[in-house]
C-alpha cells in the first residue's frame, strides 16, 4: 500500500495542534488560579504530557485500539511499547492509508489531555505525589477501557456518535471533576474569601491557544485531509464563534459588560458541544449548539454557586456540561446521511453512550480518590494550602513576590 502523503501531513499536523492545546490549557487554568498556585496549576498539565505520554506509548495503545476482547478492553501484545506499529498502516475506510505510528501519537494527545482537563476541579488543594498516582490510575481505568468501547472496537463502537472526544474525553473528564471536587472538598475559605484569577492575560491566551489547537483535535480526527476535514473544521469554528457570542449576550444583557473570562468561557463551551457531533452536522447545526451549549453552561454554573461545591476552574460546569448537552444534542441537528439509523434509535444510541460515561467515571474515579487519599494522602494539609502549592509542593515561585492570598 501505497502512504497518502496529503493524509499523513495533515494528520501530523493535527497531532502538533492538539499537543498544542496541553500548554494552552495549562495556561487557562495557570491564570484562573492564584498567585501562590500558579505553577503548580500549570505543572499539572505539563506533567500529564510526560506521564501519560509514556503511560500511552508502554500500555495505552494496546489496551485502547488492541483487538477487542468480548468488547471490554484492547489487547494485542506487540502493542506493547509500540514494538508493531512503527511498522504498520493503518486505513481510514476510504483508501487512504497513513503509517499507524502517526495514528498512534494523534490518539496519544487525547490520553494525554483528558486527565489533565480533571485537574482544574480540584486546583490549588492537591498534592503533587497525589495527583500523579491519580492520572496514571484514571487514566488505565477510566479513559483507555472508555476510548475503547467507543472507538476501538468495544461494545459501543459504531452505535453512539463521537467524532472526537465529547463521551470519551470531556464527558468522563467532567464528571471525574465533578466527584472530586465533592469529594476533597471546597478549598479553604471558599466561598466566602474572593479568589480572584491571578493573571486573566494568561487565561485569554490560553484560551486562544485551545481554539487553534481544537482544529487538529475535531479536524484531524476524520483521520483524512478531503471534504469532511474541512466540513469538521468549519463546524468546530462555528460553533465556538456561536458559544462565545452566546456568552457575551448573556452577560451584556444581565450584566451590562461583557468579561474576558466569560467570553473564554463561552468558546469553550462552544468547542466541547460540537466535539462529539463535528463530523455530523452541518454549519447551522454547529450555531445551534454551540449558541445553547453558553446558555446551559451558564445556568450549571449558577446551579453550582447555589449549591457551593468548589469545582474550582469549572470542569464539571464547562466540559461535563457542554459534553453531554452536545453529545445528546446532536441526535438533533444531524445533517442527511450521518447515520444509518433513525432519530429515535441515534438518540437512544447517544443516551446510551452518555449514561455510561457517567456511570462508569463516576464511580471509579470514587473509588480511586478514597483509596489515594487513604494511602499516599491526595488533598493538602490546611498549612500547605495556604501556603500555596507552588511552594509547599515545587519550592518555587510563579512570581519574584510572595503573595499568600
Amino acid at each position: 500500500m501505497l502512504i497518502d502523503t496529503g493524509t499523513t501531513a495533515w494528520m501530523l499536523t493535527s497531532t502538533a495542534l492538539v499537543l498544542l492545546m496541553v500548554p494552552g490549557l495549562a495556561m487557562f487554568y495557570g491564570g484562573l488560579v492564584r498567585t501562590k498556585n500558579v505553577l503548580g496549576t500549570m505543572m499539572h498539565s505539563f506533567t500529564a504530557m510526560a506521564v501519560i505520554g509514556v503511560l500511552w506509548a508502554v500500555v495505552g495503545y494496546a489496551l485502547t485500539f488492541g483487538p477487542t476482547i468480548g468488547g471490554l478492553i484492547g489487547w494485542d501484545p506487540s502493542f506493547l511499547f509500540l514494538l508493531s506499529p512503527f511498522d504498520g498502516m493503518i486505513s481510514n475506510g476510504n483508501g487512504e492509508v497513513i503509517p499507524e505510528i502517526v495514528f498512534v501519537m494523534f490518539q496519544g494527545k487525547f490520553a494525554i489531555i483528558t486527565p489533565a482537563l480533571i485537574s482544574g476541579a480540584f486546583a490549588e488543594r492537591v498534592k503533587f505525589k497525589g495527583y500523579v498516582l491519580f492520572i496514571i490510575f484514571w487514566t488505565l481505568l477510566v479513559y483507555f477501557p472508555l476510548a475503547h468501547w467507543i472507538w476501538g472496537g468495544g461494545f459501543l463502537t459504531g452505535k453512539a456518535i463521537d467524532f472526537a472526544g465529547g463521551t470519551v474525553i470531556h464527558i468522563s473528564a467532567g464528571i471525574a471533576g465533578l466527584v472530586a471536587a465533592l469529594y476533597l472538598g471546597r478549598r479553604i475559605g471558599y466561598p466566602h474569601n474572593q479568589m480572584r484569577p491571578n493573571n486573566l492575560v494568561y487565561t485569554m491566551i490560553g484560551a486562544g491557544l485551545l481554539w487553534v489547537g481544537w482544529f487538529g483535535f475535531n479536524a484531524g480526527s476524520s483521520i483524512a485531509s478531503d471534504s469532511g476535514t474541512g466540513q469538521a473544521l468549519a463546524v468546530t469554528q462555528i460553533a465556538a464563534a456561536s458559544g462565545a457570542l452566546s456568552w457575551m449576550l448573556i452577560e451584556g444583557i444581565k450584566h451590562g459588560k461583557v468579561t474576558s473570562l466569560g467570553l473564554a468561557s463561552g468558546i469553550l463551551a462552544g468547542l466541547v458541544a460540537i466535539t462529539p457531533a463535528a463530523g455530523a452536522v452541518a454549519p447551522w447545526g454547529a450555531m445551534i449548539l454551540g449558541f445553547l451549549a453558553s446558555i446551559i453552561c451558564y445556568a450549571g454554573l449558577g446551579v453550582k454557586a447555589k449549591l457551593g461545591y468548589d469545582d474550582s476552574l469549572d470542569v464539571f460546569g464547562i466540559h461535563g456540561i457542554a459534553g453531554i448537552f452536545g453529545a445528546i444534542g446532536l441526535a438533533f441537528v444531524l445533517k442527511p446521511g450521518a447515520t444509518d439509523v433513525g432519530f429515535l434509535h441515534q438518540l437512544y444510541y447517544q443516551l446510551e453512550g452518555v449514561i455510561i460515561a457517567i456511570a462508569y467515571s463516576a464511580v471509579v474515579t470514587l473509588i480511586l480518590l478514597v483509596i489515594i487519599q487513604k494511602t499516599t494522602g491526595l488533598r493538602l494539609s490546611s498549612a500547605a494550602e495556604k501556603a500555596g502549592i507552588d511552594h509547599d509542593q515545587h519550592g518555587e515561585r510563579g512570581y519574584g513576590f510572595v503573595n499568600l492570598d
